[in-house]
């Protein structure tokens, strides 16, 4: 029988899959090295097929430190990836708090057929039950299948396969903590391959401008009122408003009145505003119509999300802004 020979760009960013639990303390710090360190990043045979592994050591950072600048670098990196020809598939280890955030930056940013897979870990190597290896293994085999095609970004943990779009971080510290609530996985990795039951049906790219945008986030809650949105008028460059703004609203996209006079305010200054709900299933829709209420909302302006959290909103929006979308374009984009 003859091998299938799979190649796979592997990107190391850092986090708890590059980590180790100190003996004396407890704690668990960054090594140097990375995630390169940990995995090893010789040729792997699984089944009958060999899979080829080109490291790169893009940074090594623990992902509370990743920010947009390093989303940039690294979107930049998958995608000089992408267009060489020389890859079969792409794998990105990242630390787990903002791993959901990077892999739709590179969902929205990454022009693809390849399959581009991220991967981290919720233990450091040395800890028992470890899972960054294991993770890591089965990162590469979905990036190897050819059923991943076409699948858009994937996140791979714990044996289950997610759209970047729709995982979120359900636990602070089980090994099962990604999951897709409304969705569920788009498949399973098996000890045989990959099993894929699931397809999105809709999946749009940006092409980001280098000029960075202030985008915010905010939550509300029983009395909210206008202070926060004041604060956002304020959070901008040089003292002046947000580039635009997420609201994570109660229920299917509500607000306390009190909150309106400031959420106007920044309106009238053309701040696109972006409502999520803080629920993590369902969508936000224009439904109630007391003060506050979504018709209300919808009337003022704002502008509804199909389905993403609030975190993944604030990503959209901070990048088709960079890109020049309009509020129109934005309002049909949030809609799909």
């Amino acid at each position: 029988m003859t091998n299938l020979t799979r190649t796979i760009a592997v990107f190391h960013t850092g986090g708890t899959i590059a980590m180790r639990q100190d003996d004396v303390t407890g704690g668990v710090t960054t090594q140097a090295g990375g995630g390169a360190a940990n995995l090893g990043s010789e040729d792997l045979h699984l089944g009958d097929v060999v899979i080829k592994v080109v490291d790169n050591q893009v940074f090594n950072l623990p992902s509370p430190h990743i920010s947009e600048h390093e989303m940039d670098v690294l979107s930049t990196a998958v995608t000089e990836a992408v267009r060489s020809g020389e890859f079969d598939g792409v794998v990105v280890t990242h630390g787990t708090d903002t791993l959901e955030e990077t892999a739709y930056f590179l969902d929205l940013t990454v022009p693809t057929e390849i399959p581009v897979v991220v991967t981290g870990a919720m233990r450091s190597a040395n800890e028992i039950g470890a899972d960054g290896l294991h993770n890591y293994l089965s990162a590469l085999k979905v990036a190897a299948s050819e059923e991943t095609r076409g699948a858009g970004v994937l996140v791979v943990l714990n044996e289950e396969i997610h759209a970047a779009r729709n995982v979120t971080k359900t636990h602070t510290s089980n090994v099962a903590t990604f999951q897709s609530p409304q969705f569920g996985p788009l498949g399973i990795v098996t000890k045989n391959g990959v099993s894929l039951r699931q397809r999105l049906t809709h999946r749009e790219t940006f092409t980001p401008g280098e000029e960075t945008r202030t985008v915010g986030l905010l939550k509300a809650y029983a009395g909210m009122d206008s202070a926060p949105f004041d604060a956002a008028a304020a959070a901008g460059p040089d003292g002046g408003p947000v580039d635009g703004l997420v609201v994570e609203a109660l229920g299917a996209g509500n607000l306390p009145p009190r909150a309106l006079p400031g959420l106007q305010r920044l309106l009238d200054r053309g701040v696109p505003v972006v409502l999520v709900s803080r629920c993590f299933n369902g969508i936000t829709e224009d439904v109630y119509a007391y003060e506050g209420g979504g018709k209300h909302l919808a009337e003022l302006g704002v502008i509804f999300s199909n389905g993403v959290n609030g975190p993944k909103a604030r990503i959209k929006l901070l990048i088709a802004l960079r890109s020049g979308a309009s509020i129109e374009e934005l309002r049909e984009s949030f809609s799909r």
